[in-house]
């Protein structure tokens, strides 16, 4: 996939997945997957928590969230609020955007205001594959 090699891709997926802290038994949904989607990175969460990762159609309360997002998906503030309704208290977003200089990569200045807007910060950028790139949003301190 974008002329990474399999062990590189899946090296730099599970190094992502350990720096995002998802950890065994956790409850993971997943927003935006398009064909696009880095399946390394999928199949290192999915080994990490042990379970398949949920789809936008799970109810439940979910431990993490990660939603694919490229420029041009719409309201980046919006789909941020809507993943809120599921996620357990003290829980996170990985938000996963093309790396600068990708077709779709996203500014990270509309991240960041898209996060303070929904009431989010962002704590860290780790980069997850040759194209994509993913950044951890979590709740302010004292905010519901």
């Amino acid at each position: 996939m974008m002329g990474q090699s399999s062990a590189q891709g899946e090296d730099l997926a599970r190094d992502a997945v350990s720096k995002l802290g998802f950890a065994k038994e956790q409850i993971v949904q997943e927003y935006g997957w398009d064909d696009d989607a880095d399946e390394a990175l999928r199949t290192a969460i999915e080994e990490v928590v042990g379970d398949p990762i949920e789809d936008e159609e799970y109810t439940g309360v979910v431990d993490a969230v990660i939603l694919w997002w490229r420029d041009g998906d719409g309201d980046l503030t919006d789909a941020l609020v809507d993943t809120l309704g599921t996620l357990a208290e003290g829980s996170s977003i990985v938000l996963l955007t093309p790396r600068p200089g990708q077709q779709d990569e996203v500014d990270p200045s509309e991240v960041d205001e898209a996060a303070t807007t929904a009431g989010l910060h962002t704590s860290g950028n780790v980069m997850c594959s040759e194209y994509w790139v993913a950044t951890r949003l979590a709740a302010r301190k004292g905010v519901a």
